[in-house]
Order: C-alpha cells, then sequence, then structure tokens
C-alpha cells in the first residue's frame, strides 16, 4: 500500500531532506583527490548531529555507516574506509539518509574529484538529466511506469545503460516503503499519481552492461563488467502541482 503524507508529515520529510541537502553541500566543498571515504563519513556525521538529526543508514540492515560511498565501478552501498582515499580523475557516489522527528530524507549525489575526462562527465549529466526525467513525470494523473519509462528513455537515448536490479522506492517514516520505482518500464502502467505520494527517484546508470554483482563485504555493488557508474538521487513528494524535492536547500 502506498501511504498518503499529509501537510504536516511533508514538513518534516522536508526538514529531514534539508539536513540530507546540507550534507551533499558539504560534500561538494571537500571532495577532492587525497581525502578517503572514512574522511567523507564523519562529515557527514558531524552535520546531521549538528542539525538534532539520526542517520538512516547506520545499523539499517546490519549496514556499519552513515554513508554509502561508491567509487567508480561501484555503484551503491560502498562502504566508507580510511583506506579508500580518492585519487585525481575518480568519481564518487555520495548516497545520504537522515531521520527527523521520526521522517526520513534520502538523496545521493556523483562528485567528480578533480578533472574527469569528457565521457565521464557526460555520465555524469545524463544520470542527473535521468533523475529530471523522472520526477518531471512525478505528476497527479500521471502513471508509476511513466517514471520508470522517463529514466530508461533518457539513458537509453544517450547511450548508457540502467540498472535493473536495483530500484528507487516509497519513502517516510520508513527508509523503503511502497512502491518499488524500477528505472525502466513502460509508460501507462502501474498505480494512478496521487497528492501526497512520497518517493524516493535514483536512477544508477552504467557506461557498460547493466548487469551487477556483489563484493564479499556483503554490500558493495558493483558492475559486473567493470564500467563506471553514476547515481543521482532526491525524495520527493506529489502535489496538485508540480512535484516538489524534498531533498534540497
Amino acid at each position: 500500500m502506498i501511504v498518503l503524507k499529509s501537510s504536516r508529515e511533508l514538513a518534516l520529510m522536508r526538514q529531514a531532506g534539508r539536513i540530507v541537502a546540507q550534507v551533499h553541500e558539504a560534500f561538494r566543498e571537500v571532495v577532492r583527490p587525497g581525502i578517503s571515504t572514512l574522511d567523507l563519513e564523519e562529515v557527514a556525521s558531524h552535520v546531521i548531529e549538528q542539525e538534532g538529526a539520526i542517520p538512516s543508514f547506520k545499523g539499517y540492515r546490519g549496514f556499519p555507516a552513515t554513508i554509502c560511498a561508491s567509487i567508480n565501478e561501484e555503484i551503491v552501498h560502498g562502504i566508507p574506509s580510511p583506506k579508500r582515499v580518492l585519487k585525481e580523475g575518480d568519481i564518487i557516489s555520495l548516497d545520504v539518509g537522515t531521520i527527523y522527528k521520526g521522517y526520513q530524507g534520502d538523496a545521493a549525489i556523483t562528485l567528480p574529484v578533480g578533472e574527469v575526462d569528457e565521457e565521464v562527465q557526460r555520465l555524469l549529466e545524463v544520470t542527473q538529466g535521468a533523475l529530471k526525467a523522472g520526477i518531471a513525470q512525478s505528476r497527479a494523473g500521471k502513471r508509476l511506469g511513466d517514471i520508470s519509462a522517463a529514466i530508461q528513455r533518457h539513458v537509453e537515448g544517450n547511450g548508457f545503460n540502467v540498472v535493473r536490479e536495483y530500484t528507487g522506492h516509497g519513502i517516510g517514516q520508513e527508509m523503503h516503503e511502497a512502491p518499488q520505482i524500477p528505472n525502466f518500464g513502460r509508460p501507462n502502467r502501474g498505480p494512478r499519481l496521487r497528492p501526497g505520494m512520497t518517493f524516493a527517484l535514483e536512477p544508477m546508470v552504467m557506461v557498460g552492461d547493466w548487469r551487477t554483482r556483489t563484493l564479499s563485504d556483503g554490500w558493495t555493488v558493483v558492475t559486473a563488467d567493470g564500467s563506471l557508474s553514476a547515481h543521482f538521487e532526491h525524495t520527493l513528494a506529489v502535489t496538485d502541482g508540480e512535484p516538489q524535492i524534498l531533498t534540497k536547500l
């Protein structure tokens, strides 16, 4: 069942989302060659604690960290470590969730580390564009499949592939609520969208094949062929008009 949120609940989700956005702003300031993913974990923990929120990910199904930090061919769920030091030309996906007064915000960005080549920059732009395409379809009266189809169309139309084994999701008091929102699909299928629905849309895009595998740590998901991957995510609310992005300043 898709849970509709009241205006009070949306206000709390907006607060949780604002804190996520603040963490992302802090990341933009500090991501550079030579910094470790554990350093980024500490940055996020400080901001979240300072704002009176709780990290969503830490302890969730046993996950050991506040953020997911996934480098290059890593798609999602990378565990921060002092041994993972960023170098010039890397890209890093940074996924953050917070809980504020019982309500969740969840968003991800992928940042270049120093200078990256033209194809890598295009991967980032296309992935971000796919998220925008999905958000644009998140309007009352549309169907869930319209979101999935828009993401897939944008990505594949630009020569990349979408992950098929991981999805966006509903969000609210729980980090993962109904429905699952694949990054591929057919338009005009699935539940009709209604005001008060809240989703975390998260295109994960590969340069190569869409297949994945999980590393021996049991968490880190990588592209099966070792190709680069990018990941962008926002939490949003369906309204009577334009969709509202909740994870922004």
